[in-house]
C-alpha cells in the first residue's frame, strides 16, 4: 500500500475513476472544496474503485475520500451479499455500519442516483416485440442475443449472469463475453440484441437503448455516496469545521435521468468534465458564476 506523500499532508487526496461519473463528482468535490475552504484537493491517477478502496482503508492510506455506490461497497468491498443483510436494515444503513467498524470510514449520504446493474435492448428489439420489462424477455430470450464484460459472468456474488438468468427464466439463443470498452460499439455493430449496462451510463442514450424496468427487483440499488476516512474531519476540524457540510451538500441533488445527461456531454459530446461539473455547481447554487 502506498503512504502518503509528503506534499499531500496539507490538502485531500483522492483517485480519478473509471467512469465519467465518478470523474464529475471528483471534479465537484475539488472545486467545491477549494474555493469555499482553500485546501488543495489532488486528483491522483485513474484506479479501479476496488483499488482505490484499498488505498483508502488502513493506517498507510494514500487518499482521503472516494465517491463509490453502496452496494459496490457491500459486495466488491466487503465481500457480502444482500442475503447478509439483517431484515429490516436497508443496505445503506448495514454497509455504513460495517464500513466505520471495520475501517474507520463513512458514507456522507446519497447523492441522488441508483447506478444499479439495467437491462438493455436495441430498438430493432422493442420495435419487434415491445418488452416493457426483464420478465416480458423470457418468452422471445430464444430469439435474442446476450451480451456482457467479463466480470458479469464471474462466480463472485449474487448478481451475476447465472444466478440472473435463473432468475429471470432466461434462456437466450447465444451469450457473448465482451470486452467493456468495446461493447457499446459491438450493440452499435448489432452483434448482439440485450445488454447489461449501468443506469446512468450516457452511452446508453447514444446506442438508443431501452432500458427495461427490473420488475422482479433481482438487482440491488446502488446509491452513490462519498466514502470518507473519519480521520479527514478531525485533520481539518479547525482549519474547515463544515467540510463535512460541503461535501454532503451534492446530497439529494441528482436523478439518473440527470446524470445519464451529464455523462452523455462528457462521453458523446466530448465536453470537458471541469466545465460539466462546474455548470452544475453553478446552476445548483453551490459556486458563484
Amino acid at each position: 500500500m502506498c503512504i502518503r506523500d509528503s506534499q499531500d499532508e496539507n490538502g485531500i487526496v483522492l483517485y480519478q475513476g473509471e467512469f465519467s461519473e465518478v470523474q464529475l463528482i471528483n471534479s465537484m468535490i475539488q472545486q467545491l472544496v477549494e474555493e469555499r475552504h482553500g485546501i488543495p484537493v489532488t486528483i491522483k491517477d485513474q484506479m479501479t474503485a476496488k483499488n482505490n478502496f484499498a488505498e483508502l482503508s488502513g493506517s498507510g492510506h494514500s487518499c482521503d475520500l472516494m465517491y463509490t455506490w453502496d452496494g459496490t461497497i457491500l459486495t466488491t468491498f466487503l465481500g457480502l451479499d444482500t442475503s447478509d443483510i439483517p431484515a429490516g436494515q436497508s443496505l445503506y444503513d448495514f454497509v455504513n455500519g460495517r464500513i466505520g467498524e471495520q475501517y474507520g470510514a463513512r458514507m456522507l449520504g446519497k447523492i441522488g442516483v441508483d447506478n444499479t446493474y439495467s437491462i438493455g435492448v436495441t430498438q430493432a428489439v422493442m420495435d419487434t416485440y415491445h418488452p416493457a420489462a426483464i420478465s416480458d424477455l423470457a418468452p422471445i430470450a430464444g430469439e435474442l442475443r446476450f451480451g456482457a464484460e467479463q466480470d458479469f459472468f464471474t462466480d463472485a456474488g449474487s448478481m451475476k449472469f447465472g444466478p440472473f438468468s435463473k432468475f429471470y427464466g432466461l434462456n437466450f439463443q447465444d451469450v457473448l463475453h465482451v470486452d467493456i470498452m468495446m461493447k457499446y460499439t459491438l450493440i452499435e455493430q448489432g452483434a448482439y440484441d440485450v445488454m447489461v449496462v449501468y443506469a446512468t451510463d450516457g452511452l446508453n442514450k447514444r446506442a438508443n437503448l431501452k432500458i427495461l424496468e427490473d420488475d422482479k427487483q433481482f438487482f440491488p440499488e446502488y446509491y452513490g455516496t462519498i466514502l470518507a476516512r473519519n480521520d479527514l474531519f478531525e485533520r481539518f476540524r479547525e482549519e474547515a469545521p463544515d467540510l463535512e457540510e460541503t461535501l454532503s451538500s451534492l446530497n439529494g441533488l441528482f436523478t439518473n435521468d440527470l446524470m445519464s445527461s451529464m455523462t452523455y456531454e462528457v462521453d458523446v459530446e466530448q465536453r470537458s468534465v471541469d466545465d460539466v461539473a462546474r455548470e452544475f455547481l453553478i446552476e445548483q447554487g453551490l459556486l458563484a458564476p
